[in-house]
């Protein structure tokens, strides 16, 4: 067992939140370059969205320390509306685990207020390097309305395909 098998495992007997679903993913890169993908801000905001839509400019940070900020936002214009996620890291283990929880709100005061009291979600974000590249698994937990968890399961496979996109362009 790896030493990030055995955190895993030490870790699920902690979370009180319920799981909900994951995906994963391999791309023919480095884990390196796959870890700045989802830790450096700038990137962040380039790609952290379906592949039907598009990042709310400057509302991406990513402040990589245990308790740093972490927040972007998806412009949803067929509904006139912007998603807005935010959270603080809670475990950092460079290129290997990413954890932080995840908030959720449609209304932009609230996102600047960032109420990190409010109801919230844990994300556990797995890397590994593989021999073609690096494999990256997003866990989430905690709860959604009954039947919601395939439609988020589904739109975190969107966001999977448009890291893919911007992996390959840069």
């Amino acid at each position: 067992m790896s030493l990030l098998q055995i955190r895993l495992a030490c870790y699920s007997f902690f979370v009180t939140q319920p799981f909900l679903y994951s995906v994963e993913r391999e791309y023919p890169v480095s884990v390196d370059r796959l870890w700045r993908a989802w830790t450096v801000a700038a990137e962040l905001e380039d790609w952290y969205h379906p592949t039907d839509l598009r990042a709310v400019k400057g509302a991406t940070a990513s402040e990589l320390i245990v308790g740093g900020l972490w927040s972007c936002g998806v412009d949803v214009p067929a509904h006139n509306f912007a998603a807005y996620f935010f959270g603080q890291y809670t475990k950092i283990v460079q290129n290997e685990l990413l954890e932080h929880t995840m908030h959720y709100t449609e209304s932009f005061e609230e996102f600047a207020a960032k109420d990190f009291t409010s109801p919230s979600h844990l994300v556990v974000l797995e890397f590994q390097a593989r021999e073609e590249g690096a494999w990256v698994k997003f866990s989430q937990f905690g709860e959604l309305p009954e039947g919601q968890e395939k439609q988020a399961q589904e739109g975190m496979t969107s966001y999977l395909e448009s890291l893919a996109s911007f992996l390959s362009a840069n």
